[in-house]
């Protein structure tokens, strides 16, 4: 570590496909870090890079600061304010909680206030991106709460991605990351509906995403989404399951502040049908496929090399 970093200790709760990787970076620049995971076992990669694993959440209370990454609400309110939670220890708790999952606003606000009680600051910090991206040093983090709070942790939170973005206080962040995947669904169902329209008058998928993602509508999203659409490899990254959550999270919030969103809730109700075709598990690229059916057009999967804008390799040569 620099020695501009604080010498800080810190826990990392969640060790899913993100939180791996995230703890890993953390691990790869010098940090104490100590990790806890429902599934003990998942911690075992972390522990050979270094770190060390406890049982429960609540033994991570002696940790200066505790980053957490987990599925949902319920499971960001087991891990704090269960009878094993982080907030358990009626004498000990760490001084700065950074969540990183994606959770209600109203949820997160309790848990919020339940730790000041304990003299602990919450910030709330969703990350953007899927962990390829993360890997690659790409992810980018929206941070509220308050700002002295923000200071002390960014050090960390700038080894986890590229851009660190402070918001503002509350739950704005939560604001800003449910806003963020709302526009990841609307810009996945249209890409996926543009692909079949375009496949279904004799251009290659392939063809067709090489010329968007190299145009002005091109993004980092529509660049790394491009091998699943292409090679049909629904290999998650994140789920439809994960995606509806979240579409519900932002048509709650939009039904609470009376802002119409048309988009959104007819996409809300794609990924539902999507996910009652058996779909839930799946990548949300997957959305491609309902849009085939509804065309009556069969997919075949390419199998031709295409980049993903994340710094993958060239094509490999063919063994000799």
């Amino acid at each position: 570590m620099t020695d501009q970093v604080p010498p800080q200790t810190l826990g990392w709760i969640g060790i899913g496909r993100m939180g791996e990787v995230l703890a890993t970076r953390l691990l790869d620049r010098g940090c104490d870090l100590t990790v806890y995971n429902r599934t003990s076992a998942k911690a075992g990669p972390l522990v050979d890079r270094g770190a060390r694993a406890v049982d429960r959440p609540v033994d991570l209370a002696d940790r200066d600061i505790v980053i957490t990454m987990v599925a949902g609400s319920k499971d960001f309110e087991e891990v704090m304010t269960g009878p094993d939670g982080l907030l358990a220890n009626p004498s000990r708790a760490p001084g700065l909680v950074v969540d990183a999952s994606t959770v209600s606003m109203a949820v997160s606000s309790e848990i919020r206030e339940q730790a000041a009680l304990r003299g602990v600051t919450l910030l709330a910090a969703p990350v953007s991106g899927n962990p390829k991206a993360a890997r690659a040093g790409m992810l980018s983090v929206a941070v509220s709460g308050p700002r002295d709070a923000y200071e002390r942790a960014l050090p960390y939170l700038r080894m986890l991605g590229r851009s660190v973005s402070y918001v503002g206080e509350g739950e704005a962040a939560r604001l800003v990351k449910i806003c963020h995947n709302l526009i990841l669904g609307v810009v996945a169902q249209i890409l996926a509906e543009t692909t079949v329209l375009a496949e279904s008058g004799g251009v290659a998928r392939a063809d067709y995403l090489a010329f968007i993602n190299d145009s002005v509508l091109g993004s980092t999203f529509t660049r790394y989404k491009t091998p699943a659409l292409v090679n049909l490899d629904y290999t998650p990254t994140f789920t439809n399951h994960l995606l509806r959550k979240d579409l519900e999270l932002g048509l709650d919030a939009a039904r609470q502040r009376n802002v119409p969103m048309p988009l959104t809730a007819l996409t809300d109700q794609i990924v539902v049908s999507l996910i009652g075709a058996g779909y839930g598990e799946q990548d949300f690229a997957s959305l491609l496929e309902l849009v085939a059916r509804g065309a009556n057009l069969d997919l075949i999967p390419d199998p031709r090399f295409v980049p993903d804008g994340l710094g993958s390799p060239e094509q490999p040569t063919a063994e000799r």
